[in-house]
């Protein structure tokens, strides 16, 4: 049975003042995107977090970004097993089909899968750990990550030190897939960890060189 709804009325009202006014004001563009489809030159992957605004932070414009968007912005392993695969996916059509010459992670304070890791893998989540939750089982994918942040003893440091680690396994998962390696190599493809602070507007990005995460 399908039980869709009609949209609540405050969205339907601010459809009809998107319509009126940024779309009659920029009509033409909007034609031109619909007609000559997309060309971003970066796609971002970020989290579900809806305080997490990715074309606000970097003012980008409609068509700029190819963005996916994810619990914990977390990219898996390459599985070729015939399952289904929604970022995996959208990871192969942004390099192989979009040909993006950027490929950014971006995480965020306050990340609420993050989280959930944190509290799954110390044992206070028992329900995470259920073959049955999709949440626990798409969060082993940053179980390494919570390992390597064992040394921290504070615990709000080392939630924050999990969603860095969050975007450092992401972007070592990227280059398992073979595609990503090879256009990455060829220097086709460049990959970007980044981190913000919602609370603070900071932007931080992975140095590889220092291992380390730095103001932008």
């Amino acid at each position: 049975m399908n039980n869709s709804k009609p949209l609540p009325s405050y969205l339907a009202q601010r459809y009809h003042g998107w319509k009126a006014t940024t779309y009659q004001d920029n009509a033409v563009w909007y034609r031109n995107l619909a007609e000559n489809g997309q060309h971003p030159r970066a796609m971002v992957i970020s989290c579900c977090d809806s305080r997490v605004h990715v074309t606000s932070i970097f003012g980008a414009e409609q068509g700029e970004f190819f963005i996916h968007r994810n619990i914990a912005n977390l990219v898996p392993p390459y599985l070729p097993d015939g399952a289904n695969h929604g970022t995996s996916a959208a990871v192969e059509y942004a390099v192989t089909g979009l040909k993006v010459a950027h490929i950014i992670v971006l995480g965020h304070s306050s990340c609420g899968g993050v989280q959930g890791c944190y509290d799954m893998c110390s044992g206070h989540a028992p329900e995470l750990e259920e073959k049955t939750s999709f949440i626990g089982r798409w969060m082993d994918i940053l179980r390494p990550g919570f390992d390597r942040t064992s040394d921290i003893e504070d615990k709000a440091a080392r939630i924050r030190a999990l969603e860095k680690e969050a975007v450092l396994t992401s972007l070592e998962n990227l280059m398992t897939f073979p595609f990503v390696k090879d256009a990455v190599t060829d220097g086709r493809l460049t990959l970007h960890g980044l981190w913000t602070d919602i609370g603070q507007g900071g932007l931080e990005f992975y140095n590889a060189d220092t291992d380390a995460f730095l103001p932008v």
